[in-house]
């Protein structure tokens, strides 16, 4: 297991920009697919974007597609999600998580997870 801390959620006007952060501790973050998720108001939790452990390989739901941006650095322990011309619908809690499988977007397949931070975006 590897624990995960987020920061950088908040409150931004429709059109702006924040940039999450997630920064992992236990064992090697680096062999470990991160990924982001979110889950609205009255909605299931969905997948973001996801970063594979090897190649920096990545997967976005086609929502943000354009918008936002996840990368790593191993050497820091971190994942971003760095996410530009927010719209009010990307309001939700957001939670890292940490899979050790190379390649998948289902949330039951990451065994790792923040406790979330909250983005509000208003109109």
């Amino acid at each position: 297991q590897v624990q995960l801390v987020e920061s950088g959620g908040g409150l931004v006007q429709a059109g702006g920009s924040l940039r999450l952060s997630c920064t992992a501790s236990g064992r090697t973050f680096s062999s470990y697919t991160m990924g982001w998720f979110r889950q609205g108001p009255g909605k299931e939790r969905a997948i973001v974007a996801v970063v594979r452990w090897t190649g920096g390989i990545t997967n976005y739901a086609d929502s943000v597609k354009g918008r936002f941006t996840i990368s790593r650095d191993n050497a820091k322990n971190t994942v971003y999600l760095q996410m530009n011309n927010q719209k009010p619908e990307d309001t939700a809690c957001y939670s890292c998580a940490a899979s050790e499988y190379l390649t998948t977007t289902r949330p039951s397949d990451f065994g790792s997870w923040g406790q979330g931070t909250q983005v509000t975006v208003s109109s």
